[in-house]
């Protein structure tokens, strides 16, 4: 009856929601009888069929990307067929196996990436888990939850430590999604058998790589659409468990990076065999040269603080006779202050980054090298706008513009310093900004203003169904370009399409209400917020629209012609 792209989404968004808040909720109730009936209901829910392959097919970042059967993407007539079909079969085709580097590393990390229809499977099967197993994860675990972050990880560091120094175990497990037990993992889900046996079978599927099958024993690939979700369940318990072996301990995880936090070192020390001894449980181990214990502000084994998640998190002591660092009262009161930057890793990382850039485009035109810079620049340093970066910011905008002097120097070797400076850089409000005559400026490091994180609450929930209180949140994301935090408050965190909110793991994208090929301009009154879905449909929209005006604009130009030449003849 509909084709794809004439599906009634608001619909099947808010079907689908209704059921995953029910699911949420007996879930919090303890009603695991209730919890897998809903499961099953919505498993077997057409709206949630076509969600799941939207989901893949559309909107996850990885949708273009191929499986053992080379299959890249699909056309809306197969969307459709796909979700008609679509069922937990308890069978799985092998994955396949993908190396990408790690940043800043030598080695490579191994993506699994299955086909489309497992999938689509995959994908479904998490509209029905995660409201369950959200309703159960402990609240001091951030990674690869919806609208939780690695700043949310942070700010609850800052929250323990400010008012206390701590002893620090940073711990990071070993190949951590590579080695989690199939048994212990299964027997932690409780799930219903058909939920059990399409798991089983996605774990077992194999991995094929450079044309060989590899069997998989123990692990969940990475790249598979409910891999993160997996390795969450298997880590789940971690934290009540040190709780209650060391009262005072805080564990605080996100995904497979995770610090634990307490005022005395003994219990530190202790806490890492629990931790060591609860990891064996499901298969995995910590990772020596990765694992430490520090001191939030005195020398510990030749350290002071520690990194986590590309921040260096420390506390340094205050008044005239330490460094000159003044607090406020309750710092002068403490004796120290709690400070969070960039770690110098991550800025080593990034200040490479663009000096690879500037010097892959020497012959390049500067407006080509600023639309190339300015994305890098301004993610990093929005990355980083939650914290005491300003220093950091200052020096990587006086390092960056040496770097833009030598590139400009290079291009004209005979000219002055002055000739080169009032060619590549104008003045504006003060400010000399290295930018064309007329186009857009380089985005620099320390243009981007601090702003503090608030973190999310303890056991909140996207599926609580308190929108007005995620839609707050989302326009307040960390990383938040001010174009699309302007625009999310203006449609009040909703799509300008569907009307449906923007969820907190959703990238809207931008778009021209009136496109540029038909005269739209660039400006607040001409951009909207949409979801990824949305945007292809209007992108097709606006097309054939284009394709029609032309055709109208020479049936026209045809008929003109021919009156011409009637009257000439005439």
């Amino acid at each position: 009856m509909y084709k794809w792209q004439d599906l009634p989404w608001k619909k099947i968004e808010g079907m689908v929601f209704k059921l995953q808040k029910r699911i949420y909720q007996a879930s919090q109730r303890g009603d695991a009888k209730a919890v897998h009936k809903l499961q099953r209901l919505l498993l077997n829910s057409w709206s949630a069929k076509c969600l799941a392959v939207r989901r893949v097919t559309q909107d996850n970042r990885g949708k273009n990307t191929a499986g053992i059967d080379g299959v890249k993407s699909l056309a809306p007539p197969e969307r459709l067929r796909l979700a008609q079909t679509l069922r937990l079969t308890g069978t799985a085709r092998p994955v396949r196996r993908v190396w990408i580097p790690k940043p800043g590393k030598v080695e490579k990390r191994p993506l699994g990436i299955p086909t489309i229809p497992n999938r689509a499977e995959q994908a479904l099967a998490k509209l029905a888990l995660e409201p369950e197993w959200e309703a159960r994860f402990e609240p001091n675990s951030f990674g690869f939850r919806p609208g939780r972050s690695a700043h949310d990880a942070v700010e609850s560091i800052f929250n323990n430590i400010c008012r206390q120094t701590k002893y620090i175990l940073d711990a990071d497990i070993a190949a951590c999604f590579d080695r989690i037990s199939h048994t212990a993992l299964l027997a932690k889900l409780q799930t219903f058998p058909l939920m059990r046996r399409a798991i089983r079978a996605w774990l077992k599927a194999g991995v094929i790589d450079d044309k060989v099958l590899f069997p998989t024993t123990e692990g969940s690939p990475q790249g598979g659409v409910i891999s993160p979700l997996i390795a969450n369940v298997a880590l789940h318990g971690l934290e009540t468990t040190v709780a209650e072996a060391h009262p005072k301990a805080k564990v605080i995880r996100y995904a497979d990076d995770l610090v634990v936090l307490h005022p005395d070192l003994a219990m530190i020390q202790a806490a890492k065999h629990t931790v060591e001894e609860w990891l064996a449980k499901v298969g995995l181990e910590l990772k020596p040269s990765k694992t430490s214990i520090t001191h939030s502000l005195h020398k510990h084994q030749g350290r002071v603080g520690f990194d986590f998640l590309g921040f260096h998190i420390r506390q340094y002591r205050i008044g005239k006779t330490h460094s000159g660092k003044t607090g406020g009262l309750k710092s002068r009161l403490l004796g120290f202050k709690t400070i969070i930057k960039p770690s110098q890793t991550a800025v080593c990382r990034h200040y490479q980054t663009i000096k690879e850039v500037i010097g892959n485009n020497l012959a390049a035109t500067q407006a080509q090298l600023i639309g190339q810079l300015n994305p890098i620049i301004r993610g990093w340093a929005n990355y980083y706008a939650t914290v005491s970066s300003s220093a950091t910011f200052a020096r990587l905008s006086y390092l960056t513009y040496h770097k833009l002097e030598r590139w400009a120097r290079r291009r004209h070797p005979n000219k002055s310093r002055h000739w080169v400076s009032r060619r590549y850089w104008r003045l504006e409000t003060g400010y000399w900004l290295f930018a064309p005559q007329n186009g857009r400026p380089l985005h620099s490091h320390d243009e981007t203003r601090i702003k503090r994180h608030i973190k999310v609450r303890g056991h909140k929930s996207l599926y609580d169904g308190d929108w007005v209180y995620w839609a707050k949140r989302r326009g307040q994301q960390p990383g938040l370009p001010k174009r699309v935090a302007i625009l999310l408050k203006r449609q009040a965190g909703k799509c300008a399409n569907c009307e449906l909110y923007f969820r907190p793991e959703d990238k809207p994208q931008m778009d021209h209400v009136i496109p540029r090929a038909r005269g739209g301009k660039d400006g607040y009154n001409n951009w909207q917020l949409l979801h990824t879905h949305c945007h292809h449909q209007k992108t097709a929209k606006d097309k054939h629209l284009q394709q029609l005006e032309a055709l109208m604009s020479a049936a026209s130009q045809v008929r003109s012609r021919m009156r011409v030449t009637s009257q000439v003849r005439f």
